[in-house]
Order: structure tokens, then sequence, then C-alpha cells
């Protein structure tokens, strides 16, 4: 995981994060939200995982096994998805840094995995428990087949009492080393997004979010955000670095997906030993997000976030505004355009006049149909077409509006 840099907005106004809570709110909150959490989705980095060398700690692993532990002892479904297996192969085959090119990166990630589940399979067996490897590509999520079979698969998991330790399955994932998720915050999203009632923690090497650049002495960290936001996106830029990914932007935007799925998030420091201890017993650890009063469930989040869009559908103001705003079918009247080739039941990106998403959603008919029937009347379907299974192109039981972009 890399080391995030942030920057400072400089807004006069001042912005809604910044507002102070009344006294006490907040660790209400935190122990609200621990207390309604059936599963806890950890993810940890590469530089929390590893030592200055870059091997791994195995010290910081059985810390962090030991909390895992605890929390799957109170019942709920604890899940872990561990970077840490490029890191770990460079440290084993005392490479000089992160291969460059596809194939050797590929490589080391299949060697470097083999040590970091041992380490996680020994501590676990200290306390009775198993470590079950878990290596998805986003493709495991794309289909609705896939993405029950996965949400099966950890639920099973669960039931016999061992842990899940997820990670991108880098030595096939190839746009993730050089179809796949971008990096394992986004990943333990995804993941949260399969279950209900998740907590999701992102392990990070600072205490949480800042007001503006960590290192700045004037800086604070931020306890609790309401709404994640743009102003609260701008707070952070990414680097990059030899053997992670991701830096706090990542961080952000998984929060983001978290919350969409109805998940709290608390982004928090993954070198205090007693972290996770200190999160599941409510105190203020980290930066803590709140999820949006209305979230989506079941298929919707589907379609929402992991599905595979193969197709995009324009429309004008009118319907933008219908399904935005009255949470209404996107009817063929409102449709000026079809982009793509696509059959009926696909996933597609419906946009306003402006070019922006206003959301996704399942449509009832081939993308050829649409071109014919667009901008007309429901009760004109039959006769272009021959046919009228549907009067709506989308029906709002099948559209996501506001989603977030991955």
């Amino acid at each position: 995981m890399d080391k995030p840099s942030q920057e400072s907005s400089s807004n006069a106004d001042t912005p809604d994060f910044a507002v102070r809570e009344i006294p006490g709110t907040e660790q209400l909150l935190r122990q609200a939200v621990v207390e309604n959490a059936e599963a806890v989705v950890v993810k940890v980095g590469t530089r929390v995982l590893t030592r200055p060398d870059g091997t791994l700690d195995i010290q910081r692993v059985q810390r962090l096994s030991s909390q895992l532990c605890r929390i799957a002892d109170s019942g709920r479904h604890t899940i872990m998805v561990s970077s840490g297996a490029v890191g770990a192969g460079v440290a084993k085959l005392k490479l000089p840094g992160r291969p460059k090119s596809l194939g050797p990166l590929q490589a080391v990630a299949a060697i470097g995995q083999t040590d970091l589940i041992r380490a996680y399979e020994q501590s676990f067996a200290t306390h009775g428990r198993h470590a079950a490897q878990v290596l998805l590509t986003r493709n495991d999520l794309r289909r609705r087949s896939g993405y029950l079979h996965v949400r099966n698969a950890l639920l099973g998991i669960h039931d016999l009492g061992a842990i899940a330790i997820v990670n991108e399955n880098d030595s096939v994932a190839v746009a993730e080393l050089r179809t796949t998720f971008g990096d394992n915050d986004r990943l333990a999203a995804h993941v949260a997004g399969l279950l209900e009632s998740a907590l999701l923690i992102i392990l990070s090497d600072i205490e949480g979010l800042y007001d503006g650049h960590p290192d700045e002495p004037d800086s604070n960290p931020i306890g609790l955000i309401r709404r994640l936001d743009d102003d609260v996106l701008g707070l952070a830029s990414d680097n990059t670095n030899t053997v992670s990914k991701g830096g706090m932007r990542s961080k952000l935007k998984a929060a983001q997906i978290a919350v969409s799925h109805g998940h709290p998030t608390i982004i928090g420091p993954g070198r205090q030993d007693d972290v996770l201890d200190q999160i599941m017993a409510g105190n203020p650890v980290g930066t803590l997000f709140m999820p949006k009063e209305k979230t989506i469930r079941g298929r919707r989040r589907w379609i929402g976030v992991a599905a595979s869009v193969i197709g995009e559908i324009s429309i004008d103001a009118g319907a933008a505004r219908a399904l935005s705003e009255r949470g209404s079918s996107l009817l063929a009247i409102g449709i000026t355009a079809v982009k793509g080739n696509f059959p009926r039941g696909s996933v597609v990106r419906v946009v306003g006049p402006d070019g922006r998403t206003v959301g996704r959603g399942l449509s009832n008919y081939r993308s050829s149909e649409i071109t014919k029937i667009k901008g007309h009347n429901s009760d004109q379907i039959g006769d272009l077409l021959g046919h009228r299974p549907y009067e709506c192109v989308i029906h709002r039981d099948n559209l996501v509006v506001d989603v977030v972009e991955d």
C-alpha cells in the first residue's frame, strides 16, 4: 500500500465534513456501527504488512490474526482482504524491487502468495481457526451467477468456522498487475457488498483522513464523514511505490462504494497494534464514513456496482429528472441514442444530455430494438417491433441511480 498524500481544500465556505458534531455523537455512532455489524471485512495493505526492507512482518500478521479471531469469536462473519503477495514474493526472491513486466509480476505474485497464506494459517491455528484462501478477479463478480457463487463460498467458509483471506488473483489479473478491481481497497468494498450489515475496515499507514497533508503540523485527522462527496475526495491525491498500489484516494473510492451499499467504513491506522480491538470497542480510531440513509440491496446492488456494463443509453433532460427525482422506469420516449450492440437483459449505463451517468439498469430490449423505438410512446412499440413484451425499456426495479463509477 502506498504512502498517501493529501491536499487541503482552500474553499472559502466551510465544507460539510468540517461541521462540528454535538459532543458524544461520534462515539454513539461508532458504538452503534459496531453493534449492528453482522459481518466485518478488514483490508490490510502491503505497507502495513511488510517491514522497511520489504519482507513480510510476521509479528504484524500474528497481531492482526489474533484480533480477527476475536471478531470471529463474537459470531460475526469475518473476512480479511490482504495485500502483500507481490511484496512477499519480492522479499522471498531477494529482488531489488517490484518487476515492471507482466510475466515476472505474475510469477512473483504466485510465489509470494504461498508465504502470505501460510503466515495467516499458522497464526489462526493458535486460536483454533483455519485460513481459507480466496483469489478473485473482477470477472468473478461481473456475472450475476459468479457474484452469487462467490457470496455462497464466503458464507460456507464462515459456516465452517474459518476466516477467508481474499486477494486479487494477481497471477491471472492482467490489468491489476500492470480484468480487475484496480486495487485491494476496492476489492474489499466489493466483497463487503456481497454481505448484509457489514462493516468495512481499511487499515492504512496513517491514522485516517486528514483535513490537510498528514505531514503538515496544522493538519488534523477527521473523525467522522457523514457524506462522502467531491469535497472529501478532493482531500486526497495519490502517488505510487515500487512494491504497493493504492493511495488515500483509492481508499476514499472504496469507502464510497461501501457506503453506497449501506456499509459504514473506517479508515484506520494499520500499524497500531490493537487497532481492530479498539475499533470493535467503539473507540475513536481513524475516520468513520457513514452510509446513505437509502441504500441498494439484492440484485440492484449487483447492477449498481459489480455488473459488467456493455452498452449505453442516452436520455433527454425530462427522462433524467424522472429517473433521478421520481424513481420512474425508463420509457422509450425519453431515449435519444443507443451505443453498443447488446442483447436483452444486459446491464447498460444510462447517461443524461450532459454526458453524466444517471444510473445503470437491466435492459428489457436489444440495442437494435431500442434504436427503432427510441423517442416513441410506449403504445407505439408493438407497431414498430411487431411485439411489445414490455412497456418500459428499463423497469425501475432493475434500475439504480446515483451509482458509484468504479
